[in-house]
């Protein structure tokens, strides 16, 4: 196993040089509490994105690393694709910075560790992890770490939470929508969300495909269709199992706007209405627990799926995220100016504000 160096300090980027020359955005930007009160009075549009002489304030909640050990064990395993094979901390910073994000979040990418062998998967997500901590302590305020856990062994991820979060100080934990034929209110992960609740996580989602839906129709990829219906199942498996009002400190962060969720929110909110057992666990309606969710944006930048979202979630529950190395980070700022959907100012809490409610280690 890898020898571990103790956790850097890690602060706010923000404050710090650029790598890179940034692509031209918005004037007379400010940083702190200017990147989080931007006025209709600095323009809108793409030209409004970052100055060529601002410095880096976005966060990404959403962007993938690739540790050696993982890709080592996806090419022995047989899953995994060129971009996430051939990542490079390199590539990350240099779409940051062209994009003007401070801090990415890293996780890794679908499937994780559902195609990993029980005995291995222990330590293929300590190692990982590991590697993510020495990341964010060797480039500080740039990078910070939602970490993996081995979640079908109860008492493998309640060890990796514990050393996740009091050794290698991660900022939360990173999860797949399901695993196996399994999705995140399932009674076999009681122990683990029991935890997580008692440590007021923060914990990311990530889509993948379940067993019973990886190869329905052979001319669709499971990204096209079953990732946002994967994410859609565990927000509903998570709401109308109790797990949502059981656990109520788990702070949730689902990818891709909630998948299929806003466009399904008619089914939602009926579905106490047609289910007994649904409506005894959310006895304040469907929406009361779908609001306290937050949802980033990546790969769903765009005028519809902001709109759908926008209709049921208020932007303090929207955060920036960009899938990176599978979109970039200037396609998500483009967009969201493009779609036309927020104003400047919830613009800049979708960039930066409301992350910093999730991770306020940030703001320093």
């Amino acid at each position: 196993m890898t020898k571990l160096r103790a956790p850097a300090l890690r602060g706010c980027f923000c404050c710090g040089e650029s790598e890179s020359e940034l692509t031209p955005s918005r004037r007379g930007f400010m940083l702190g509490a200017g990147a989080l009160a931007l006025t209709t009075a600095m323009g809108g549009g793409r030209a409004a994105a970052q100055s060529a002489d601002a410095k880096p304030f976005r966060i990404d909640v959403h962007h993938h690393l690739s540790p050696p050990t993982y890709v080592t064990a996806s090419n022995e395993s047989g899953f995994g694709d060129p971009l996430m094979k051939n990542w490079t901390i390199e590539k990350s910073l240099a779409d940051m910075d062209k994009a003007g994000i401070a801090t990415a979040m890293l996780s890794v990418t679908t499937p994780g560790i559902n195609p990993i062998k029980p005995d291995v998967a222990r330590r293929l997500c300590r190692e990982s992890n590991e590697y993510a901590a020495r990341l964010v302590g060797d480039h500080p305020g740039r990078f910070g770490n939602f970490a993996m856990v081995p979640l079908r062994d109860a008492e493998g991820s309640l060890r990796e939470i514990e050393y996740a979060f009091d050794t290698l100080k991660a900022d939360g934990i990173a999860l797949m929508t399901s695993y196996g034929d399994k999705w995140l209110g399932d009674p076999l992960f009681l122990p683990v969300m029991e935890e997580l609740n008692r440590r007021k996580a923060l914990v990311y989602t990530h889509p993948t495909a379940a067993n019973c839906c990886t190869n329905l129709v052979s001319t669709q990829q499971p990204v096209m269709i079953e990732f946002g219906t994967d994410t859609t199942r565990t927000i509903a498996d998570i709401v109308f199992s109790g797990n949502a009002r059981r656990f109520p400190d788990i702070r949730w962060i689902f990818s891709h706007a909630g998948g299929t969720m806003p466009f399904l929110i008619e089914r939602f909110v009926r579905n106490p209405l047609l289910d007994p057992k649904a409506k005894a666990n959310v006895p304040d309606g469907t929406l009361a627990e779908l609001k306290r969710f937050y949802y980033d944006t990546a790969q769903t930048s765009n005028k519809s799926a902001m709109s759908a979202l926008a209709a049921i979630i208020p932007p303090s529950q929207i955060v920036f995220g960009t899938d990176f190395p599978y979109r970039t980070g200037i396609d998500h700022v483009n967009g969201l100016r493009d779609a036309g959907v927020f104003t400047d100012e919830q613009i800049s809490s979708i960039e930066r504000g409301n992350a910093l409610k999730l991770i306020p280690r940030l703001s320093s």
